[in-house]
């Protein structure tokens, strides 16, 4: 198979720089992508932490006004990735995240930081650095979302381009006030370009002039065709159909790996799994549980927020007492929904803990020492979390919605009968529903053999990278010019 190099455009990359599951996407394509003889590198901000990682720093390219300020872009290696960084100091030399300060909220100049990244990126596919030609330009997100445009009206020959839309619900929009600072051409602000219900819409414009769209789960890629949940946006994706595939994430099985992580007390596999109860022991000790090795205990690792459904699990609270279960909770998010789990922990000792952060390692534990974990999402492009539960032999609750519904088996008995089960599925998205799926979960729980069948099937399953890379290989080598 002829190689073919390929520039991948991101906001964020594990491990550098992290908010999300995006993060975990384009730090594992690389090195699942060379397998497939795509040489791909990669595109991000000059964050304090990407800068603080870059070894072996050479400057390819220097901006004297990129946006207000001059930059260099940076080439260089950092967490085991060929990348590139965009040392722009008054684009993203700055306190808080990749996207807000420390109060919160989001930068006010994000259209010029983002503006930039695309910029650069398109220009990237354009010849910008001798030494690296791409014929692919992927790009991530909102945040990456002009690089279609810079693209295509350039008015150059360019590179292929793809976006791959991580989540709908955040698309990068803008007054139209920030259109003459972007340097497009007038006609690119237009219902066939970047011009979005009179502003500036940095995902449509992807959307739009891609030459393909992807999104992270097929039953996802149809459901944003759909007014219910395409968030304005569905009419596009319909009108783009033919060019439209859902693409399910893979998860860096070296990274997730429970039969070699450092993050986890006790190492275990299929082969191995009772020593997986060591883990479970140390959980229940590092979040202030009761030991009790039979007790069922159901981890949750999200974010507190609407979308992922943690509300309805408050009026689920009784199934803890009821059934002598513990529920183990580590995640950020909805100063409400933060305070009222708060107060669930204070009522339940010993049943019900909350942790209020990301901890890396606590969610490697939680994998590997729950016995399920529960991921109630209203909608969810993909989901990582319940691939990893399945590769860590915890056994996944999930809501019927977009990757959970393209990734988790449910144990029906006819599933069970056939030895194919690997979790629970539960629709509608409601508590009532929830509470139904929590005792199915409390049943099988106690069926020890069945159990134990759910978890061997989840370990077993092909999470990693392999499959999803062969996907986007052959759609960049459809994309990329004869």
């Amino acid at each position: 198979m002829k190689p073919i190099a390929a520039l991948s455009v991101t906001p964020e990359v594990y491990p550098l720089i992290k908010t999300g599951g995006l993060a975990d996407v384009a730090g594992a394509l690389p090195a699942a992508l060379a397998a497939e003889h795509v040489e791909l590198r990669t595109l991000c901000p000059g964050y304090r932490p990407v800068l603080a990682a870059l070894e072996k720093a050479e400057a390819v390219a220097r901006f004297d006004d990129l946006f207000g300020g001059p930059a260099r872009l940076l080439a260089g290696k950092a967490g085991g990735l060929d990348l590139f960084a965009l040392d722009a100091p008054h684009l993203y030399d700055r306190d808080g995240g990749p996207y807000a300060g420390p109060d919160g909220r989001d930068f006010v100049d994000n259209a010029y930081r983002f503006g930039a990244l695309a910029k650069v990126g398109a220009e990237i596919g354009l010849g910008l650095v001798k030494a690296f030609h791409p014929r692919v330009v992927h790009a991530h997100d909102w945040q990456a979302g002009l690089t279609a445009a810079y693209l295509h009206y350039s008015g150059k020959p360019r590179p292929g381009s793809l976006i791959t839309v991580h989540n709908l619900a955040f698309q990068g929009q803008f007054p139209a006030t920030v259109f003459p600072a972007l340097g497009l051409p007038q006609r690119a602000f237009s219902i066939e370009g970047v011009e979005y219900y009179g502003g500036v819409g940095f995902l449509k414009a992807g959307l739009q002039l891609a030459d393909r769209v992807t999104t992270v789960s097929p039953t996802y890629a149809e459901e944003i065709q759909q007014s219910h949940s395409g968030m304005g946006l569905d009419g596009l994706l319909r009108m783009r159909a033919n060019e439209l595939a859902g693409v399910l994430n893979g998860i860096d099985t070296e990274v997730w790996n429970p039969a070699t992580d450092s993050m986890i007390v006790a190492p275990f596999s299929a082969k191995k799994l009772a020593a997986r109860a060591e883990n479970k022991k140390a959980l229940q000790a590092r979040m202030g549980l009761t030991s009790a090795p039979d007790r069922l205990l159901i981890g949750v690792v999200s974010r507190l927020s609407w979308q992922k459904g943690l509300d309805l699990l408050l009026a689920c609270l009784p199934f803890f007492d009821e059934h002598n279960a513990q529920l183990a909770l580590l995640g950020t998010g909805d100063p409400g929904l933060e305070a009222v789990f708060q107060d669930a922990a204070r009522h339940h000792p010993g049943r019900i803990a909350v942790h209020f952060s990301y901890e890396e390692g606590l969610a490697h534990l939680i994998q590997a020492g729950a016995d399920a974990i529960l991921v109630p999402s209203r909608f969810e492009p993909c989901g990582l979390t319940q691939l990893c539960a399945m590769r860590y032999g915890a056994v996944p609750v999930v809501s019927r919605v977009g990757g959970l519904a393209d990734s988790v088996i449910d144990a029906n008995e006819m599933a069970i009968q056939a030895n194919c089960a690997t979790g629970l599925q539960f629709s509608p998205v409601t508590s009532e529903a929830l509470a139904g799926a929590l005792r199915r979960c409390a049943a099988l729980f106690a069926r020890k053999a069945v159990w134990k069948k759910l978890q061997l099937n989840g370990l077993k399953t092909d999470v990693s990278w392999s499959n999803p890379a062969k996907h986007y290989a052959a759609l960049y080598r459809e994309v990329a010019p004869a």
